[in-house]
């Protein structure tokens, strides 16, 4: 594929450079108007769709983003293992020689957007908006009804004030005040339930339109793989709905008053003007749920969870060392081991035999891959980060952080690292900055 995407990509393979008119997503490349007729006539390329180079770079960015080739070992994905819900390279086989269920990849996604699991996400999107719709109703509804039932109490609470003399002002203004707080407390709730279903609803609709893309413009596997990843975060979404839905959140609440009969009678005995009284209805919402529906999804992926995960013992691994704190992966296989005492790190291949070691670079607890041939390893009491360079086979790095460090995972050019007595701790490893995830105490 050409680096630019505007510029053909099998012109540039030929070491010319010619600005492409059109984008076919199957083969991932800008064609120019020339190889755009050839290509649309070859065997391999007369059933790929293509659309123009505009649309193309008007893509969203998470969509361009969508891995299509492994980011272990670089190659494109040819299979997708359903027993593990992931795709696979040519070299990711081998660790999947037990998984019967392996299938090649262009199977999987053929006439993905077609599927009935695609149709099952899209309706499963407009469902859980409209089941916001839904809930924003409810709440609206109600807090218009303790609006007007308030003005109603207010009126019968000043109807019942002109009976009564000047003595009982006191009494009054306590109830209207107590009124006032109720309604502000359960309005408050309700605004507050509401506020949170706009967030909600604002998010899934920008999802329908990213999925809309998907749908229009994606790739098959571009578009299968980001079904996948929408797939899971939509079913913590309806949860969420229906455990509001559930919940005596959506019950309809009702403030009344109840005036006082001994106010009739004007005695001593009188120490209140009245009660706010503060009750709940339940609510019958009828909320759409795909599961409801008995739909039956029929692309040969099932949803992985943690009944059908079967953990397998792949080598055994005999370092030989006695004080190992911590193991990462690194790329192609290889594994490296953090040794507290001996300050030093170690590193194996992928057969588990030993390729070399890092020594004299302080107490070692947590090592993480951190990419660009690099591990970060935490020192403990030793308020120093040591960044290394596995290639070189050299400490890159020393970064103060002040504080204890223990355990550790990189994310995003970030570093979070566990502090214990103050929570984790993050530290950009771009500038150094360090910010507090959480202040609670914790252990390693």
């Amino acid at each position: 594929m050409a680096s630019n995407c505007s510029l053909c990509g099998v012109c540039d393979n030929r070491q010319m450079a010619k600005f492409a008119v059109v984008w076919c997503s199957e083969c991932d490349e800008g064609l120019c108007e020339d190889c755009k007729e050839h290509h649309s006539i070859s065997k391999d390329g007369k059933n790929h769709g293509t659309y123009s180079i505009t649309k193309h770079k008007k893509l969203p960015s998470e969509i361009l983003q969508t891995a299509r080739v492994c980011k272990i070992h670089n190659e494109e994905y040819k299979f997708f293992c359903t027993k593990h819900d992931c795709p696979c390279c040519k070299k990711c086989k081998k660790s999947h020689k037990d998984c019967k269920a392996l299938t090649d990849i262009n199977e999987i996604i053929q006439e993905v957007k077609t599927s009935n699991a695609f149709r099952e996400i899209e309706q499963t999107l407009q469902e859980v908006v409209r089941n916001m719709k839904i809930l924003s109703t409810n709440r609206k509804d109600n807090l218009e009804s303790i609006e007007i039932k308030k003005r109603q109490i207010e009126v019968e609470i000043k109807q019942a004030r002109t009976k009564v003399n000047h003595q009982l002002d006191q009494l009054q203004d306590g109830l209207i005040k107590e009124l006032m707080a109720v309604h502000q407390q359960e309005s408050s709730k309700i605004q507050n339930i509401l506020t949170s279903l706009d967030s909600k609803e604002k998010e899934i609709t920008e999802l329908q339109v990213f999925f809309d893309n998907i749908k229009q413009k994606a790739s098959d596997l571009q578009a299968f793989l980001t079904m996948k990843e929408i797939e899971k975060g939509l079913a913590d979404e309806e949860k969420n709905i229906q455990s509001i839905a559930n919940s005596g959140i959506t019950n309809k609440v009702n403030i009344s008053c109840q005036i006082s009969q001994l106010l009739q009678q004007i005695t001593s005995n009188v120490s209140k003007f009245g009660d706010i009284n503060v009750s709940s209805d339940p609510c019958q919402l009828f909320i759409h749920n795909r599961k409801d529906r008995q739909a039956q999804i029929m692309l040969a992926v099932p949803t992985r969870n943690i009944s059908n995960l079967v953990l397998t013992l792949q080598k055994h691994i005999d370092t030989k060392l006695s004080d190992v704190q911590d193991c990462s992966l690194l790329p192609k296989g290889r594994m490296v081991f953090s040794c507290y005492e001996q300050d030093k790190i170690r590193v194996h291949k992928s057969n588990g035999s030993k390729d070399y070691e890092i020594n004299d670079i302080g107490k070692a607890v947590d090592v993480v891959f951190i990419g660009d041939g690099c591990i970060a390893v935490t020192s403990g009491h030793s308020n120093k980060i040591s960044m290394i360079d596995i290639k070189n086979k050299k400490v890159k790095k020393l970064i103060t952080v002040n504080s204890d460090n223990y355990g550790a995972v990189y994310k995003d050019g970030h570093l979070i690292y566990c502090v214990r007595e103050k929570g984790l701790q993050m530290i950009s490893l771009s500038d150094e900055s360090i910010t507090n995830v959480t202040r609670n105490k914790l252990t390693t």
